[in-house]
């Protein structure tokens, strides 16, 4: 039988990158974690390399299916008895410039990074309550936050879901549940390495005030640390972990680089 105790955290799109990083993170500080993902055989192969078959369960859904989410969350009530945070990590995007964005592509973006949020945080909050409440965090992104080109989607879904996060802290503190976000600036990623070429790479350092990129176990540290008492009196915010990048403005880097 499984330790009613024990904390529980679902993490959507967790096959890898920063779902994988804070599923991690959640087994290093001695959680249980479901980790759901589109990608079935990815997240099975995932769990499976975690080793920890006590603490963790795989999910194969869609987060923008109603019913496929409402399954996900039963069977992590029935494996593990308990939710205490949720994730919403799992997104696409699809970069095109704004005339060439297909409704078709609209449409799924803001499927996936909006609805799935929305859906999955609908199915997940009854059973935090139902344990005196726990945390949410999503994942949305720098890009919601300042305009970028080829955005039209994935910025108006990401900027859509700062929006929820408050909607959803304001409706879900009186059941004892905090919700946050996490926007991300430029993270390496296993899809940043294979679509940033050299000049885009050059680009974004010299536009990030640390001078890099971020690290999935960076965002991964933010994550967890959001869904625990740690932070028991923070909600309804979006957390840039982005290395400054936001505090950037329009400042140009050209003069920036006079000062150094």
């Amino acid at each position: 039988m499984q330790d009613t105790h024990h904390r529980t955290a679902l993490v959507t799109g967790a096959a890898r990158g920063i779902g994988l990083a804070a599923a991690e993170r959640f087994l290093e500080e001695g959680w249980q974690v479901a980790l759901l993902d589109i990608d079935g055989p990815g997240v099975e192969a995932t769990v499976a390399r975690l080793g920890r078959p006590e603490a963790t369960l795989a999910l194969t859904a869609d987060v923008s299916d109603p019913a496929q989410v409402r399954a996900a969350v039963e069977r992590t009530a029935t494996r593990f008895g308990r939710l205490d945070a949720l994730v919403n990590n799992a997104g696409i995007a699809i970069f095109k410039p704004l005339l060439e964005t297909t409704f078709e592509d609209w449409s799924r973006v803001l499927a996936v990074n909006l609805s799935g949020p929305f859906l999955c945080t609908q199915a997940a909050a009854p059973l935090m309550a139902a344990n005196g409440g726990g945390a949410i965090v999503n994942i949305t992104s720098i890009s919601g936050l300042r305009a970028s080109t080829l955005r039209v989607a994935y910025g108006t879904s990401k900027a859509g879901l700062a929006q929820l996060t408050k909607q959803q802290a304001i409706e879900l503190g009186e059941l004892g549940i905090r919700v946050n976000a996490v926007a991300p600036g430029p993270v390496d990623t296993a899809m940043a390495k294979a679509v940033h070429s050299p000049e885009i790479r050059a680009a974004y350092h010299d536009a990030v005030p640390l001078g890099r990129y971020g690290l999935e176990s960076e965002l991964a540290n933010v994550i967890v640390f959001l869904c625990s008492e740690r932070a028991s009196y923070v909600t309804g915010q979006v957390v840039a972990v982005d290395g400054g990048f936001d505090s950037t403005g329009i400042g140009l880097p050209a003069l920036r680089a006079t000062k150094r």
